[in-house]
């Protein structure tokens, strides 16, 4: 009787035996060694990545409009993703091209046509990132004379600025039949700032000017007991010309291709940046000219505030960035193959990520 007691509770303790270590649980260390970490929502967690050095230019102007809250940031401290460096550069030709052809800048605010030639110049060395800028050109008069469409212009001289506001304006008057008829003056004020100074000073009778030159000669003129009229918003008559509606793209971001190739993630977050930039200058005139005249992009703040609503500052990416990118850059070619740098740059000049 004894060893049939001692046997029975040698099989239960077996039995129990078998049990638990069949529902064993792997104990807390066991479980974070074999799982992969994750975030409260439940993805997995991402290692951060390693801020890199991001040298960026942007230029003084309507084209470096939208980068005034992202350098305020910068100047705050607060981006930590990566190391950003931003200047402002006057000049794109002598400043910003050579910069980006020795790959001592990384991204860079720029026209779009001086875009097409650094590619075409490079082989392919940069992308465009985004359109930043649309139409900003205005055909302001001083002399009195009632010009209300581009067909009033039959007969007389208009004094524009040399290359892409002369490529525009050319174009313009092409398409409303005006070529021959109407004398187009580049060279007596090549400069914008000259051109700008003459209208206020009554000197020139009809003339193309941007936005915020426009705004400036306004004032100057007004000053002087003499007024300057604009007459015409030539971003609205280059929407008129059939199938060319918001292809009016004058200025845009560029990236060097070797750096977006070693660095898309920083490239991505920049651009994300930038286009919440944008947003904020257009939506917060008052507060962006502050920051626009802080950071060196314009001087005077108050033609800033006037100018900005004028500008048609922009964010335009992807497909549609290239859909507008393409009809501008075929209009030039047409008006003058050495504005884009002699031809149409490839497909590759696009960039479509983010």
């Amino acid at each position: 009787m004894k060893i049939r007691i001692f046997s029975l509770v040698c099989i239960a303790v077996l039995l129990f035996s078998l049990v638990a270590c069949g529902n064993k649980t792997a104990s807390p260390t066991e479980t974070s060694s074999a799982a992969p970490e994750t975030t409260a929502g439940g993805e997995p967690a991402q290692t951060p990545r390693t801020p890199v050095d991001v040298k960026i230019y942007t230029l003084n102007g309507t084209t470096g409009f939208g980068m005034a809250k992202l350098m305020e940031e910068v100047a705050n401290g607060e981006i930590t993703s990566d190391r950003y460096s931003i200047e402002v550069k006057t000049d794109a030709t002598n400043d910003v091209l050579p910069a980006l052809r020795i790959g001592s800048v990384d991204i860079a605010a720029l026209p779009t046509n001086a875009a097409s030639t650094v590619y075409n110049k490079t082989n392919g060395g940069v992308k465009i990132l985004a359109v930043n800028t649309l139409g900003c050109l205005y055909l302001v008069t001083t002399d009195g004379s009632a010009v209300s469409s581009l067909a009033d212009l039959d007969g007389k001289t208009v004094c524009v600025p040399a290359q892409n506001p002369t490529f525009l304006f050319t174009h313009l008057l092409q398409a409303n039949g005006l070529s021959g008829k109407v004398t187009v003056d580049s060279t007596s004020y090549a400069a914008p700032a000259d051109l700008r100074d003459a209208v206020a000073a009554g000197t020139v009778a009809v003339a193309v000017l941007p936005e915020p030159m426009v705004t400036m000669a306004k004032a100057a003129a007004a000053k002087a007991g003499k007024t300057v009229n604009v007459a015409l918003d030539l971003t609205a008559e280059w929407d008129k010309i059939p199938n060319e509606a918001g292809t009016l793209v004058q200025g845009c971001v560029v990236v060097r291709t070797a750096f977006l190739e070693a660095h898309p993630e920083s490239v991505a977050d920049f651009l994300t940046r930038y286009q919440a930039s944008v947003g904020y200058v257009n939506t917060n005139t008052e507060e962006a000219a502050a920051l626009i005249a802080k950071h060196g992009i314009f001087a005077n703040e108050a033609v800033a505030k006037t100018a900005i609503p004028k500008c048609n500052i922009a964010y335009l990416g992807g497909a549609e960035m290239k859909t507008a990118m393409q009809t501008y850059l075929n209009i030039l070619l047409g008006v003058n193959p050495n504005s884009i740098g002699g031809k149409l740059p490839a497909d590759d000049f696009y960039y479509l990520g983010k």
